[in-house]
């Protein structure tokens, strides 16, 4: 899928990542999408001319930004356990901040049953990437004695995935951005501790 587009499909795209982060597919509209960029709604459908189409493209952005930005991970810091940290460390300034507070990936795979079968397919491959880079993560910080696997790394990445989205979940619903990061804490603790 072609995600190139243009300044003005750029800022769309920017708004709608920020809306489903917020609420999921359904929790906003293209009413809504005019009133922040300050557009017609039928210039939003000139350049995605259904929702699912502007859905699709976000998800879509958002897997080319994760695999960037554990790209850059990856290069920046070999060691493993940096890496798993680095990813947490990201997660939690960005429940922060609020930019986003939740992955847009996370809410719209709680909404897989009623929103286009497309998206979901999208959403699976974004989780497939991430369960692929912590497997990767995990088997190489196995080997060099930082973590003390107890399964397979690959279920120990789906376990680890599994933690860090519940995690953005239980602050959301406490109100306490702190509880992500202890959560995280938590489960990098169990990793690293021998059985």
């Amino acid at each position: 899928m072609s995600t190139e587009l243009s300044p003005r499909a750029s800022e769309i795209a920017a708004h709608t990542k920020i809306l489903l982060a917020a609420g999921g597919y359904n929790g906003f509209s293209y009413a809504d999408l005019s009133e922040r960029v300050h557009i017609g709604k039928a210039s939003i459908h000139h350049h995605f001319p259904s929702k699912a189409d502007l859905v699709l493209t976000v998800v879509a952005l958002h897997r080319e930004q994760f695999r960037a930005g554990v790209t850059a991970l990856d290069q920046k810091l070999g060691d493993p356990l940096a890496r798993l940290q680095g990813y947490v460390d990201y997660w939690a300034q960005c429940i922060r901040d609020g930019s986003p507070s939740m992955c847009i990936c996370a809410m719209l795979a709680a909404e897989a049953p009623i929103i286009p079968q497309e998206i979901t397919d999208e959403v699976r491959r974004y989780f497939e990437d991430l369960i692929g880079w912590l497997t990767r993560v995990l088997e190489e910080g196995a080997a060099a004695g930082q973590f003390h696997l107890r399964e397979s790394a690959l279920s120990e990445a789906q376990a680890f995935m599994s933690i860090v989205h519940g995690a953005m979940l239980t602050a959301r619903a406490m109100g306490n951005p702190e509880a992500f990061k202890s959560v995280c804490q938590a489960a990098i603790q169990q990793l690293t501790t021998q059985a």
